[in-house]
């Protein structure tokens, strides 16, 4: 396991920052300031970051675990421990999709922050692809309307298929249209 500290943290990396009081900066320099304006600060056990865009972030995907109510282009600071650094590259399958129906959230993890035995696996790219598309299964129902059955049960359903292997999203509504 590749060690991260702050001459490498940048470096193709998945992190989940966590949302910490602002006060910071007031009281310590930033150690280096981004060409996008972000401030980061570093410590024996981990970085600070204060930013107005999370997300993906150069050739990295950092999420900011908000406290407050997150808006995306307002400054929002975050900590993570050098230790909460994990590895991302296009090719290897390092995330699974997880997904709370009962309050239609969905979103992918890095399989080293958790690792979830029997979770299909994808690249962040496919990740993030497939998030996509379930948040628009959860937005719409334009798309429930050829079928003949319950939308919510049908939703959980395709998605539960969805998330649990690698056939796409086409082929599996294809198969739910052919039962129903």
């Amino acid at each position: 396991m590749k060690i991260y500290n702050k001459y490498n943290f940048f470096k193709h990396t998945y992190c989940e920052f966590q949302e910490v009081s602002e006060n910071l900066f007031k009281e310590n320099p930033a150690h280096y300031k981004s060409k996008s304006d972000s401030l980061y600060h570093y410590t024996e056990e981990g970085v600070y970051r204060y930013s107005d865009h999370w997300g993906r972030v150069a050739n990295c995907r950092w999420k900011l675990l908000a406290n407050s109510a997150y808006k995306n282009q307002q400054y929002h600071l975050g900590f993570a421990k050098w230790t909460d650094f994990y590895h991302l590259n296009d090719t290897d399958k390092l995330f699974y999709i997880l997904v709370d129906f009962e309050s239609k959230k969905v979103n992918f993890q890095h399989i080293g922050i958790s690792n979830k035995e029997g979770k299909v696996l994808f690249t962040a790219l496919e990740a993030q692809k497939r998030v996509k598309q379930i948040r628009k299964l959860f937005s719409e129902d334009k798309w429930a309307r050829y079928y003949n059955t319950d939308i919510d049960m049908l939703r959980k359903e395709i998605i539960t298929d969805y998330i649990s292997s690698n056939k796409s999203l086409t082929v599996i509504k294809k198969f739910y249209k052919m039962v129903s």
